[in-house]
Formats: structure tokens, sequence, C-alpha cells
């Protein structure tokens, strides 16, 4: 089955920079080891929600927003796409990634197979 990884964590860059070199680079090492299974077909980090811009159709007027769809402490800052058998083996590559055991969560999704 093929899920994605919904990575969604806070983007205070002042925790990140205060971890050592040596953290940081364990980390991303992490984050590419995942990217790099068998298995894991497509990801990739996302810009900082402030770069996004929302897209709204009312009343065949289409409004942008500059910015997330929503102010929360927690944004999408990356995903990936997976293909493993079930809803368990998705579960385990989800709880390897760094930002579930560092204060944020990954959403782990079935995506529609036509």
């Amino acid at each position: 089955m093929k899920y994605a990884l919904l990575i969604y964590s806070g983007e205070a860059r002042d925790e990140w920079d205060a971890l050592p070199e040596t953290e940081q680079k364990a980390i991303m090492a992490e984050y590419v080891a995942i990217a790099g299974e068998p298995g894991t077909y497509g990801g990739e980090q996302l810009q900082p929600s402030a770069t996004a811009t929302t897209v709204r159709v009312e009343g065949g007027q289409t409004l942008t927003t500059d910015g997330p769809f929503m102010d929360t402490k927690e944004v999408l800052g990356g995903f990936y796409l997976i293909d493993v058998p079930d809803l368990d083996a998705a579960l385990d590559v989800a709880a390897r990634v760094p930002a579930a055991r560092m204060g944020g969560v990954v959403e782990v999704r079935p995506l529609v197979e036509g």
C-alpha cells in the first residue's frame, strides 16, 4: 500500500541552531536514510510556511493569501511517499522520522490508488 508521511513540526530555527553541528548532521542523516530506503519513492523538505500562498475560489473569483491556511504551532515541513506492505509498516517508518521524537508529529495517510 502507498502512504504519505506528512511531517509537522515547529519552525523555530533557534532550537535547530542551538543543537551541536554533529547532532544536526546526525539528524539530517536519518532523514536521508529514510529517503534512500527501498519503498520510499518520493519526498521533500518544504520551504518555511511564510513562503506559502493559499488559493481559494469564491463566486468565480480567485483569492490568494500570503502564508499558510491556518496559523498553527506546527506546520507541514516535509513529506515522504512510501510503498509498504501495510499500515503497521508505514507506522514503523513514521516512528523513525526525527520530527516525531523532537516535538513534532508525522501524519500517516493512505493514498487513493486507481
